[in-house]
């Protein structure tokens, strides 16, 4: 009686999945509709979030430049999610601090030697999952033109400097279409992300209703661009250090991560300047919290996956218009495991 209750139990639940993958490929009112194979592969997700939002992400085109910890993790996910396309951009040749936090580069010496950073990691992700197109883009971040970036359906950077941070965060925004922008970076056990969605439309479900909603974002210009005296009290000091620490970088001609402890004493002058121009008490950036994110060169991979799992969450959200989007600051630090939010245009405004 078990087994024929169990090989009944078997066929019934073969017929269900044959019938919701049918059902898969029959709807879809706009755009193409998702393969049979599209369908067996993100069955799951699909249930999740539905069709119309798979087929979206089918049809993605995402660009992702600076391929470290953050962003190694950020890719695994939307790769595994099933995005169109991920272009990477990163000519570096690994070093031994590029393999600390990044699993996508193989530990063979003889396997990496002579190729970047990208085409390492372009070849792992593509055995992460064949249907997704992953390809490389040699060449420094600052040489793309607006033009470049029109191809693209999300935009993420990630340890670069603050004035390319602003340069390609403009070009997104002088676009015809809308370019969702991401900048992630993270440093010692802390991270930031940062959202620019220009002004965007999403719908969401309230009291059994489908509601739509508008959000404006400043660009990342304007939104640092806001004074720290009229930010709240209670803002994360997270972020008036890593504006600090941008600052200094950008003072010294550095890259995200040069800075070192013996740099402490410079970086304390400037956050001593900066805050006498915000009217900002020094307080607010304390001291171990500027020597934390300076002294360590190395990722964590805990707060990596982090950081790259709510990043990938993010970007899903902006391709499908499902839920509600981060808006427009995201901070983490492990010391007490505590993800704040900052919207810094209601600061503005």
């Amino acid at each position: 009686m078990s087994n024929t209750h169990s090989h009944v139990s078997q066929r019934l639940s073969c017929k269900r999945v044959q019938l919701f993958s049918l059902r898969v490929l029959q709807m879809g009112t706009e755009g193409e509709q998702l393969t049979e194979q599209e369908t067996a592969i993100y069955d799951r997700q699909i249930r999740v979030w539905g069709v119309d939002a798979q087929r979206r992400l089918s049809k993605s085109h995402v660009f992702v430049s600076g391929l470290k910890g953050t962003s190694i993790e950020f890719c695994k996910n939307i790769v595994l999610a099933g995005v169109g396309s991920l272009t990477l951009n990163d000519d570096r040749l690994v070093t031994e601090d590029l393999l600390f936090a990044n699993f996508l580069i193989p530990p063979d010496e003889n396997d990496f030697r002579g190729k970047s950073v990208a085409e390492l990691c372009c070849d792992s992700l593509k055995d992460f999952n064949p249907m997704v197109s992953v390809s490389v883009e040699k060449g420094a971040l600052s040489i793309f033109d607006a033009d470049f970036f029109q191809k693209f359906d999300v935009v993420v950077i990630s340890y670069c400097s603050l004035l390319t941070k602003k340069s390609v965060n403009a070009k997104c925004h002088k676009l015809p279409k809308r370019v969702a922008f991401y900048s992630v970076e993270c440093r010692d056990s802390c991270g930031e992300i940062f959202v620019d969605l220009q002004n965007y439309s999403y719908c969401k479900k309230k009291n059994e209703e489908t509601i739509e909603c508008e959000l404006h974002y400043p660009s990342f210009e304007e939104a640092i661009a806001v004074p720290w005296r009229s930010l709240p009290k209670r803002m994360s000091k997270l972020y008036y250090a890593m504006r600090v620490i941008e600052r200094f970088e950008e003072l010294e001609g550095r890259n995200p991560g040069e800075t070192s402890v013996d740099d402490l004493p410079n970086v304390q002058k400037l956050r001593k300047e900066l805050c006498e121009a915000h009217c900002l008490n020094e307080s607010q950036i304390p001291d171990s919290l500027l020597k934390r994110l300076i002294a360590s060169r190395s990722e964590f991979p805990p707060v990596c996956a982090i950081i790259g799992g709510i990043l990938g969450q993010e970007v899903i959200k902006a391709i499908s218009g499902k839920g509600d989007p981060l808006k427009n600051f995201f901070f983490f630090d492990a010391m007490d495991g505590k993800g704040i939010i900052e919207d810094m245009s209601n600061a503005n405004s």
